[in-house]
């Protein structure tokens, strides 16, 4: 393009005066820029859903032209797929292709599905379906895509790290959280979703000298290792990345602490132990904005406020606002939406949707005495509306207030397996996305 505009101007400028040549100039500069705008909107976060809880890792979704109200049978559903094996792998979506994980026919596998219609593009066989000796959520993966380009990232059950292309689901390379770490397979097996920052793949395998670890993403090679003296075990959460006191930082939350690390090099910065209950059991990713930290765990514990600092000589360090009870959330995530916490209070036992003041910790409203409108489940945010998915099956819409629960319509999913559902919901280019282990649903909500 360049060498074309060059040979162009000299072919067209010659006899020309100085104010022609500056007018044909600015013509052509501004007809470059129009045409490279396709190309800089291409890389813009467009309504794909391409990792963990979304772009931010904050399970909030930019897209806009949404319907918000549901009609009284739920919104249109687009199509139905079965067959996709056992799992809690929440979809992800990037570029009309959809990624997951499942156990089929004895092996643990990856797979991607049309965004047209659900159809089968490729399915790659990662090795044998590990066994958990844990009945509760053995069905299959749990970790959810990372896309990134034209390459894909995800963890096994066992902790293996793989990397394959997106358009034919090759392998490009794989390492062992286990073998390679020396990392214990938690209780409920590795179930975190990779974080892909830059040149650089982000996950715990949780073990003495590699509680997180930085591999290259284009060769798998280790970049640094990251040692949480005495918490180093995983647990079942997924990391973020923030800017906090001109340092980037990966936070993870493991089974004893929340950590903060140095990206660069994986230096540990600060712990916040408070989060953590005492099984270990650390699954929700912990929630960050403006200089404050949200972590919270189920098991009657609950879920604790710090607000970071950096001190004059270059440490960091988080100190507790404050604890509460009210926010068990077990792994159906959290949200911050106009300074309040949406998120279930409840492990096992149940629970229901709780709405606390951000940076207090009062609770705003809960669904525990109003005839278990929403008891517990996994929360997004799209266009103004939280999708809110209970364990049970039944989808609700619902206006985030920070006075009372606005309903705004709800529906329940057919033919249901009968297992809880864990996968979160995913919204993506006008449609909603529900996975029950073997099938894959599709709902229309775009407004109209």
């Amino acid at each position: 393009m360049l060498k074309f505009f060059k040979n162009t101007f000299a072919r067209n400028c010659s006899g020309l005066s100085i104010y022609q040549i500056l007018t044909f100039s600015t013509a052509w500069i501004l007809l470059l820029l129009v045409i490279s705008l396709p190309a800089v909107f291409a890389e813009e976060p467009g309504n794909d859903w391409p990792q963990w809880q979304g772009y931010h890792r904050n399970a909030i979704s930019a897209e806009t032209g949404l319907l918000q109200a549901w009609p009284e049978a739920g919104p249109t559903l687009d199509w139905k797929i079965e067959g996709l094996g056992g799992g809690d792998s929440t979809p992800s979506i990037a570029a009309g292709k959809i990624y997951g994980m499942s156990n089929r026919d004895g092996d643990e596998i990856v797979w991607a599905l049309s965004e047209t219609d659900g159809s089968t593009l490729w399915a790659t066989r990662l090795g044998p379906a590990f066994h958990q000796d844990r009945h509760q959520s053995n069905e299959g993966p749990g970790s959810t895509p990372t896309i990134d380009g034209e390459l894909l990232y995800v963890v096994g059950l066992a902790g293996n790290i793989v990397c394959l292309n997106v358009n034919d689901g090759k392998i490009a390379w794989q390492r062992s959280m286990q073998n390679d770490f020396g990392g214990s397979v938690p209780r409920w097996s590795y179930r975190e979703s990779p974080l892909v920052d830059g040149d650089k793949v982000i996950c715990t395998p949780g073990s003495e000298d590699a509680t997180l670890v930085a591999l290259d993403k284009l060769t798998g090679k280790t970049i640094w290792k990251s040692k949480v003296d005495g918490s180093p075990k995983a647990a079942y959460s997924s990391a973020i990345s923030i800017d906090f006191g001109d340092q980037q930082q990966y936070v993870q939350f493991t089974a004893e602490t929340v950590v903060g690390v140095a990206a660069e090099d994986g230096k540990v910065l600060w712990r916040f132990d408070k989060p953590a209950n005492r099984t270990g059991i650390n699954c929700s990713t912990p929630v960050y904005h403006d200089g404050y930290i949200f972590a919270a765990s189920a098991y009657d514990h609950g879920g604790s406020l710090a607000k970071l600092s950096k001190n004059e000589d270059g440490s960091f360090a988080a100190e507790e606002v404050y604890f509460s009870r009210r926010m068990q959330n077990h792994h159906g995530g959290m949200i911050i939406n106009d300074g309040v916490l949406f998120g279930a209070n409840g492990g096992n036992s149940g629970g229901y949707l709780v709405a606390l003041d951000f940076l207090t910790g009062e609770v705003l409203w809960d669904e525990r005495r109003s005839g278990r409108r929403a008891p517990k489940g996994s929360v997004a945010l799209a266009d103004g509306r939280l999708y809110y998915r209970t364990e049970d099956g039944t989808m609700l819409l619902i206006e985030p207030s920070a006075k009372e629960f606005l309903e705004r319509g709800r529906f329940e999913q057919p033919d249901q397996s009968g297992k809880p559902t864990w996968a979160h919901p995913v919204i993506a280019n006008g449609k909603l996305y529900l996975r029950d282990h073997d099938v894959l649903l599709c709902y229309d909500v775009k407004a109209r």
